[in-house]
């Protein structure tokens, strides 16, 4: 197995004994080998690492780490025989943004996202993996945080966000020394069946001084960069690695702007590899395919596009928690291209990896959301896209359109939550013979596509009336410019969503034409 100070990796020999170079600040850590599990504390966070820090952090407003003092002659990791790891079949949960920012934040966490994995136990080899703002600034909180996953049916592990730093740190090596003494180091490995999990640290800060605590950048520093290529090169190649960060390496909202720094190097380290990445931060879900390319991209990754798939994770929080309060305890918190809170599952065969999006309060079988796009519902968003969300006043009749709306200006919206390249949605109105919508964006390099026209209306009305976010752009929504000659009356259009794997989803929507 292989044990690391932060820098350098070593592989340990047949007694379980390692050298590493020591140096103060570090962080020495065990890559959990396949078919052994780390130890759990009481909240079931994953014990696999020493913190060795002799005079403790700088006086910081949540305390950071203790003193650790001398080095001890050994530090050793503890191991227990795992057959949930050992099996190549591996349910490996990812859950961004949980985000609380105060006490009645982490009662929503609880009663929501919490709740459902509390429910579930097919993740018990591979664990939860946060991937960062485990809180909102508070760090506080992380106690109170870090308890909910003592309600988890599988080990727990963590990787910093830009919302976990101390921000009154007096230098940058201690940035993260909160996050560290509660959580876990700041970036680390593990392996599971015949998976190589990365969790990275993609958050620099500060970037101006006086520092400002939006003031952040996304990067992995040398070091990290180092422990990267030295992490990779133990890894064999027969096997699946899952590139975990809080930011995205690259993704198709912000497309011209949000990027990692040494996005090349990263790529270079990983080429000829199979690899996933997974992030979180933006606070919506995007499935982006190898090939896809958006015109912000192209001085990165050229004319062929993504090397690689490049998951972002929807938020546990939503969009922060706002909107509606359900009856079960938690928010609408519809996000900005209009996916439900909840978590993904990488469900993973070997090295095959099918991804699973899991609606909070709901199942795998909610993936899409239907509606109608008309010149009724534009003239509304128009009128109310510039008031606070929330505040303005429900649209009446949103599935109702007129006769004379139907010829080349209204359309039967799809969201198709984890829809991607390759993925399908047909709608048959009546019965009639199945028709293929089209996709706004098709990723072949143009960008982004914005405004009512490419919005999604169910979420746009949810937020508009209760709170949320700004569904007015997205990559996964497909229309439908519905029949010029529809007659007056009651209509129903069946949906079949279908992606590259073979799953099929249905839903069906009652809309009525006037006039």
């Amino acid at each position: 197995m292989t044990v690391s100070n932060g820098r350098d990796v070593v592989i340990t020999d047949s007694h379980g004994r390692y050298e590493l170079p020591a140096f103060d600040n570090m962080t020495v850590f065990v890559t959990q080998p396949r078919g052994y599990q780390v130890p759990v504390d009481e909240d079931n966070v994953a014990q696999f690492f020493y913190h060795h820090l002799p005079e403790g952090s700088p006086e910081l407003r949540y305390g950071g780490l203790e003193p650790t003092g001398a080095l001890p002659d050994e530090v050793n990791f503890p191991l227990a025989r795992s057959a949930e790891t050992q099996s190549p079949e591996q349910h490996c949960v990812i859950g961004a943004d949980v985000q609380t920012y105060d006490l009645e934040e982490v009662e929503y966490a609880r009663n929501g996202v919490f709740t459902d994995l509390a429910e579930r136990t097919d993740y018990a080899g591979c664990g939860a993996l946060f991937a960062g703002d485990v809180v909102g600034d508070d760090l506080s909180l992380f106690t109170q945080t870090r308890e909910l996953t003592g309600m988890l049916n599988g080990p727990a592990r963590f990787l910093p966000g830009n919302h976990d730093l101390d921000f009154d740190s007096p230098e940058r090596e201690h940035n993260f020394d909160t996050f560290r003494a509660q959580l876990g180091p700041e970036y680390y490995s593990y392996d599971v069946g015949k998976t190589h999990v990365v969790a990275l640290n993609t958050i620099e800060y500060p970037t101006v001084v006086p520092p400002r605590k939006s003031s952040y950048t996304y990067g992995l520093g040398e070091k990290q960069l180092e422990w990267l290529r030295n992490d990779i090169a133990q890894v064999p190649d027969n096997r699946l690695i899952v590139l975990a960060s809080h930011s995205p390496l690259l993704e198709f909202y912000y497309s011209d702007s949000h990027r990692t720094k040494q996005l090349q190097e990263i790529y270079a380290i990983l080429e000829g590899r199979e690899v996933i990445a997974v992030s979180g931060h933006t606070h919506m879900s995007e499935n982006l395919r190898e090939g896809d390319l958006m015109a912000g991209w192209k001085d990165i990754v050229g004319e062929e596009g993504l090397p690689f798939t490049h998951l972002t994770v929807g938020a546990a929080s939503g969009h922060w928690y706002a909107g509606r309060v359900l009856e079960e305890g938690y928010p609408t918190a519809i996000q900005r291209d209009g996916t439900p809170p909840g978590v993904l599952t990488l469900d993973i065969e070997n090295t095959e990896v099918i991804e699973r999006y899991t609606v909070t309060g709901g199942d795998e079988s909610a993936q899409l959301a239907l509606g109608l796009n008309t010149p009724t519902y534009r003239d509304w968003y128009a009128e109310n896209v510039a008031k606070p969300r929330g505040t303005a006043p429900a649209l009446e009749d949103p599935l109702a359109v007129t006769r004379e709306d139907l010829a080349g200006t209204s359309w039967l919206t799809t969201n198709f939550w984890m829809g991607f390249t390759g993925s399908t949605v047909q709608v048959a109105i009546d019965g009639g013979k199945p028709v293929e919508a089209v996709r706004t964006q098709q990723l072949r390099g143009e960008t982004v596509n914005v405004g009512a026209e490419w919005s999604d209306p169910v979420a746009i009305q949810e937020q508009f009336v209760h709170g949320g976010g700004l569904a007015d752009r997205t990559m996964h929504l497909w229309r439908l410019e519905l029949p010029a000659d529809l007659p007056a009356g009651e209509h129903t259009a069946e949906v079949t969503a279908t992606d590259v794997h073979g799953r099929e989803y249905t839903d069906s929507l009652t809309f009525t034409v006037t006039g």
